[in-house]
């Protein structure tokens, strides 16, 4: 009976002991993961609806509010174009200081041309921005953006895109400083925004 006590003491003494070592992991874990830690963000080198090329650095000196979606997107991008369009009205002269921006992940059908008319039935400020394959492909795997392609040969449009809906809050030296949910109240999304402009 000692022996089972004394091993039953034991077995509790290791099981808290491995909890508070995998506790300090996952703090860790947590930690380092965090998306304010994490490397969001980088140079980018895109065209706009005019086929001109624009890059990251284009935008120094002001806040860039970035967006990841795709012209054929039928609920998502069209209602956080509006948001980002809201929001910007909301902030009265500190827009001028906030660069909307929209980054297809679509580039096979949204060519400079399709985009850049695209952002402007949602607000003439807004940015749309595409490029080659392999450009979007860096600029998104910089910002941490999930995408992937569904194929559907039911749809007429034969494809989907299924990515990550965050909004990005850049500053003026191109660094990453938030990020919001595509499902932001809009009133929060001003207030956010309007809080990191200087």
């Amino acid at each position: 009976m000692r022996i089972t006590v004394v091993s039953w003491i034991v077995s509790v003494l290791a099981l808290v002991g491995l909890v508070a070592w995998l506790g300090t992991g996952v703090l860790k874990f947590e930690h380092h993961t965090n998306m304010a830690d994490a490397a969001i963000g980088g140079p980018f080198s895109l065209l706009d609806g005019n086929g001109n090329r624009v890059t990251d650095k284009d935008f120094r000196g002001r806040y860039m509010l970035i967006f990841f979606g795709f012209t054929h997107c039928p609920d998502i991008c069209p209602t956080t174009l509006l948001l980002f369009n809201n929001a910007l009205g909301n902030l009265g002269k500190k827009a001028s200081q906030v660069a909307p921006i929209f980054i297809t992940v679509d580039p096979e059908r949204d060519t400079p041309k399709v985009v850049g008319p695209y952002v402007k039935h949602f607000g003439d400020r807004i940015i749309g921005l595409s490029g080659t394959p392999e450009e979007i492909a860096k600029t998104t795997a910089a910002y941490k953006v999930y995408v992937s392609k569904l194929e559907n040969e039911n749809s007429s449009l034969g494809y989907m895109m299924e990515h990550s809906g965050f909004i990005y809050l850049m500053g003026p030296d191109g660094k990453y400083i938030a990020h919001f949910p595509q499902s932001i109240p809009e009133q929060s999304l001003t207030e956010q925004i309007a809080a990191h402009i200087r």
